[in-house]
């Protein structure tokens, strides 16, 4: 399957990873910075790989090379744009998250993908985790039983020298604050496993210690689903020294689980009330990860080839990625208006938070 990546920068690594892992034909790589494509390259020692075509325009790239799949790594704010224009030419993509800035567009790329035919991933890997996928077998099998509550915490450092690195992070146009880039992840298993549905939302955010940026660095919110649970979120990168833990709870009336690790990978608590032969495996399970990006990278790829060969819905489709954008903008809509938000969520984008923490 020929395959091109859309972007070089930071997550780009882990695409190239799961292109290599699953053996896909490396057709084409484009980003506006050619340094960037050979860094990446040499990284993974394919920088005298003349198979691999090199663009700075996505769309030359797509009008040439033909990629069945790619796989878009930009900055957020562009997103849409490039994944709309693969969709137009009947490609299908691996979208980093979020899938959009606004829900106008988000929705947009759900609408355009049914109407082409076209398989659309949002990059969701942790949904691949080992951890998750136990606890996700679990709540289908129904062992937890009445869902009761959750909470997701994600507690993280990013300091200057990581904004320094790329100047579109922290800004509203282009990436947002820590709820969008850092927790949507965490964001996006807390609606899954509560059924998806959600009723309202009600957040505070605020900018604490990162004031060379336009957005938040710690974000609060509770949730009310429409089965009846609530749940809370807490995100964050103004954790000192480092990244602690990224944490998902939930509790039902049969069941305990605590996901935990640097990024949902270990499982900390598992009590059910029907104990299983099994479950003395998931008592303490850990996934070694090289970084709070996880493995499930190459999972995902795994399924958005099997999407495409077998003409089904990718594990994590674009319906995903646009109701964890739409969790994170209802949380920054309720800052913006200081009340409770009603969902679904209408016209409303990162943008709008525009001018939210200048003094």
């Amino acid at each position: 399957m020929k395959y091109a990546l859309i972007g070089c920068g930071r997550i780009a690594t882990n695409h190239v990873k799961a292109v290599l892992n699953n053996g896909l034909e490396f057709a084409a790589v484009c980003d506006v910075d050619p340094q960037q494509m050979e860094n990446l390259l040499a990284k993974h020692e394919l920088e005298k790989d003349s198979s691999i075509a090199r663009y700075t325009d996505y769309r030359k790239m797509v009008e040439e090379v033909r990629p069945e799949l790619v796989g878009i790594a930009t900055e957020s704010g562009v997103h849409a744009q490039i994944a709309l224009y693969c969709i137009d030419h009947g490609v299908n993509c691996i979208i980093e998250k979020p899938i959009a800035m606004s829900m106008k567009d988000a929705d947009e790329i759900v609408r355009r993908s049914k109407e082409k035919g076209v398989k659309v991933s949002a990059c969701h890997q942790n949904r691949f985790n080992i951890a998750v996928q136990e606890t996700r077998k679990a709540l289908e099998a129904g062992r937890f039983g009445k869902l009761s509550h959750g909470s997701v915490h994600v507690r993280w450092n990013r300091n200057k020298s990581y904004y320094d690195q790329a100047p579109w992070r922290g800004r509203w146009a282009s990436d947002g604050g820590a709820l969008m880039n850092q927790c949507i992840h965490g964001i996006d298993l807390l609606r899954w496993m509560f059924g998806d549905e959600v009723e309202e939302v009600y957040g505070q955010t605020r900018q604490q210690f990162h004031h060379y940026l336009e957005a938040e660095d710690v974000g609060m919110a509770v949730v009310k689903f429409k089965n009846g649970a609530i749940a809370t979120i807490e995100g964050t990168t103004n954790v000192y020294p480092q990244n602690l833990e990224e944490t998902l709870y939930i509790f039902g009336e049969k069941g305990t689980v605590k996901i935990g690790g640097k990024s949902t990978n270990n499982i900390d608590v598992w009590d059910f009330a029907d104990e299983e032969a099994r479950d003395d495996a998931n008592k303490g399970l850990k996934e070694a990860t090289s970084n709070v990006y996880g493995n499930g990278h190459t999972s995902l790829y795994a399924d958005m080839i099997d999407a495409i060969e077998h003409d089904r819905k990718p594990y994590v489709d674009a319906a995903a990625g646009r109701n964890a954008l739409e969790l994170v903008l209802a949380i920054y809509k309720s800052q913006k208006e200081g009340v409770p938000v009603k969902l679904p969520l209408k016209d409303f984008e990162s943008t709008d938070m525009a001018g939210e923490f200048d003094v």
